[in-house]
């Protein structure tokens, strides 16, 4: 179904509106592909924070003007789905696990502010760990000396009552 102008307008200025706080930007080729499995696709975009989008490309190039990711314009060629995220692997993560499992999405390339990436880079960037999953690493290591210097101080009281019990015990037993 064909737009009308005013209804293309509204639809790049909500894609320039995501693109506006996005961190990364992947192009897929969805050729072949059924709406069912769009559908999925669809859904577990939107349940990790990821802006999924079939656009013409028309629209999308008019989108990217004047962005970081506007070098990315000329991989845009075909039908593509757009998967824009603020979290830089969240879209590279959700695509590239689903071209995994269906060989008709192809990932294409994607970008970053202002660094283009092949299909490999994206693919390299999915295997990188989330910003929650980096920060909770970052946490861990961060407490582990506290909680061993903790652990230490607790170590000298529970000691010397230890002692005491086994003093206590002897004590009972000879009096026995």
């Amino acid at each position: 179904m064909s737009l009308n102008l005013d209804s293309k307008k509204e639809v790049v200025s909500e894609v320039i509106a995501n693109i506006a706080k996005a961190q990364t930007m992947v192009l897929a080729e969805y050729r072949g592909l059924p709406v069912e499995d769009i559908t999925v696709l669809r859904s577990n975009a939107r349940a990790s924070g990821v802006y999924l989008r079939v656009l013409k490309n028309s629209l999308a190039r008019r989108a990217v003007q004047g962005t970081p990711f506007e070098k990315l314009a000329d991989k845009m060629v075909g039908p593509l789905a757009y998967g824009i995220s603020d979290d830089p692997v969240a879209a590279a993560k959700v695509l590239h696990a689903y071209a995994k499992k269906n060989d008709k999405l192809v990932i294409m390339g994607g970008a970053m502010p202002n660094y283009v990436m092949g299909a490999k880079e994206v693919a390299s960037l999915a295997a990188m760990p989330s910003r929650e999953q980096l920060l909770a690493t970052l946490l861990g290591t961060m407490q582990a000396p506290v909680t061993k210097f903790v652990q230490t101080l607790n170590e000298v009281p529970g000691r010397f009552v230890r002692t005491l019990a086994a003093v206590r015990d002897q004590k009972e037993q000879a009096s026995a």
